[in-house]
C-alpha cells in the first residue's frame, strides 16, 4: 500500500501562484511515477503533469509553460508549481501514484481545492 498526502491549495488570484506538494509512503518500491490530475466542476478528472523515478516529464497543453513538476527524492514528494494562474485553472486537485508493474495498483491522495478568481 501507498499513501499519498497532499497539502498546498487554496485561493489565489488570476496571475498568481500556488505550490502543491504530494508526500508518499508505504510500498514506494511499487511505483514508478507520481503526478497531479485535476477535476472542475461537471468536467471529467484529466492529467496536468506527471513526472516518473527517471525525471520524465508529461504535461497537459494547457499548463505548458505555467507548471512544473518535481520530485524530492529524499522525502518521497512531489511538488507543482503553478505559477500565471487562470481562472480555468479552478478544480480540485488529485496527486497520483502509478504502478511499477502493468496492472498494478494506482494511488489517489484525497485532493485538494484550488480555486483561482478573476
Amino acid at each position: 500500500q501507498v499513501q499519498l498526502v497532499e497539502s498546498g491549495g487554496g485561493l489565489v488570484q488570476a496571475g498568481g501562484s500556488l505550490r502543491l506538494s504530494c508526500a508518499a509512503s508505504g510500498s514506494i518500491f511499487s511505483i514508478n511515477a507520481m503526478g497531479w490530475y485535476r477535476q472542475a466542476p461537471g468536467k471529467q478528472r484529466e492529467l496536468v503533469a506527471t513526472r516518473t523515478w527517471g525525471g520524465s516529464t508529461n504535461y497537459a497543453d494547457s499548463v505548458k509553460g505555467r507548471f512544473s513538476i518535481s520530485r524530492d527524492n529524499a522525502k518521497n514528494t512531489v511538488y507543482l508549481q503553478m505559477n500565471s494562474l487562470k481562472p480555468e485553472d479552478t478544480a480540485v486537485y488529485y496527486c497520483n501514484a502509478a504502478p511499477t508493474v502493468v496492472g498494478g495498483q494506482t494511488y489517489w491522495g484525497q485532493g485538494t481545492q484550488v480555486t483561482v478568481s478573476s
